[in-house]
């Protein structure tokens, strides 16, 4: 398990090393540590006068309140945290940074923790954070409704991301991985291909069983498709590939579950002399940054990661501020994006999705 924070709250020094602390400040500023307190805390019995008085005593010194005594008093810590199944690769760091962002303007700070696919760490983590943070996002593919109640406090504000958890207890915020797949899978077919393969994703994983899902119920009679196993990483679309490749009777289009394995695929075919699209066509699901800079640039369902990370952040700081906010579930929408890969000319946006509103 992997743990960290951005930017931690900590007391600093004048420069020289020593640690300031709250009585150094009373001390300069000639009042007491209490007046202090007060008076960085905002409470109404400080004049104004005192206030900034202090305030600049304090930012002269470099002194910043010391985060755990303050949450003792406040019973908040002003940290978030964010439970996912791993951190490398463009998706999570687009992730991330929406994440980030949301919490920064907010003035929260975050501690990001992975499972790396497993579930006692998961669980690990989920208890490491409780009493650290003040409300915590979630993204795993261990986590159902009876892992949540076993691992999880009950009063902690939480907000699950792409989850398949459907209970009345917990907040949710989901790609619409299902309808971007089916619009994917539609616009190929539009486009006369009906010979396909798909490389799918991780077994235990929604994300992956919902576009899998959108691909098979949009077949139509006239079409052929089988699958190819896959794990999301690039080296799964990688192996794929080599297979497609090794085939006598090659499929028209690959769709692949993700941008990675997508990314993977097409080296594969490359190596092995294959034209994309001439010979084979390509698409994939997410539209990670890469996707438009690799050659050819790659068609695929565009979800806006960081705008996921983004509005999980909002969702969550809401039940937070709310005594009893009523559980809800939110549907990202998302878009397909023809790029050249599937013989599109230019990088238009097709609608894929409407977002669902319980």
């Amino acid at each position: 398990m992997k743990t960290f924070t951005f930017e931690p709250t900590c007391r600093t020094g004048k420069g020289n090393g020593t640690v300031v602390t709250i009585k150094d400040v009373a001390r300069e500023a000639g009042v007491s540590v209490a007046t202090v307190s007060r008076a960085l805390n905002g409470a109404a019995s400080v004049t104004a006068q005192t206030r900034r008085h202090v305030a600049g005593v304090a930012a002269r010194l470099r002194y910043v309140p010391h985060g755990a005594a303050r949450s003792l008093v406040t019973r908040r810590t002003n940290t978030v945290g964010a439970l996912l199944p791993d951190l490398f690769g463009e998706f999570f760091s687009e992730l991330i940074r929406g994440i980030d962002l949301a919490a920064r303007a907010r003035g929260l700070q975050l501690l990001v923790s992975s499972s790396h696919g497993d579930a006692a760490e998961a669980a690990a983590a989920l208890r490491a954070m409780q009493g650290r943070v003040d409300g915590l996002l979630i993204m795993s593919p261990h986590v159902d409704a009876r892992f949540l109640k076993e691992h999880l406090a009950s009063a902690l504000p939480t907000v699950l991301m792409n989850s398949s958890v459907a209970d009345k207890d917990y907040a949710s915020l989901n790609v619409d991985n299902y309808g971007g797949a089916q619009a994917m899978t539609r616009h190929l077919l539009a486009q006369g291909y009906r010979d396909f393969a798909f490389i799918t994703g991780p077994s235990d994983n929604f994300d992956a069983a919902e576009r899998l899902k959108g691909f098979r119920e949009s077949i139509v009679a006239s079409a052929r498709a089988f699958l190819l196993q896959g794990d999301f990483s690039e080296e799964s679309g990688y192996r794929a590939g080599r297979q497609l490749a090794a085939m006598q009777q090659r499929p028209q289009a690959v769709f692949a579950a993700n941008d990675m394995m997508a990314i993977g695929c097409l080296f594969a075919l490359t190596e092995a002399g294959l034209r994309v699209p001439g010979d084979i066509a390509l698409a994939g699901f997410d539209d990670i940054p890469i996707a438009r800079y690799i050659n050819p640039p790659l068609t695929t369902v565009r979800v806006r990661i960081a705008d996921l990370g983004h509005g999980a952040l909002e969702h969550l700081v809401a039940r937070m501020e709310t005594m009893d906010p009523p559980p809800q579930r939110h549907t990202l929408a998302c878009e397909v994006v023809p790029r050249a890969s599937t013989d599109d000319a230019s990088d238009a946006r097709l609608p894929a999705s409407t977002p669902h509103r319980p």
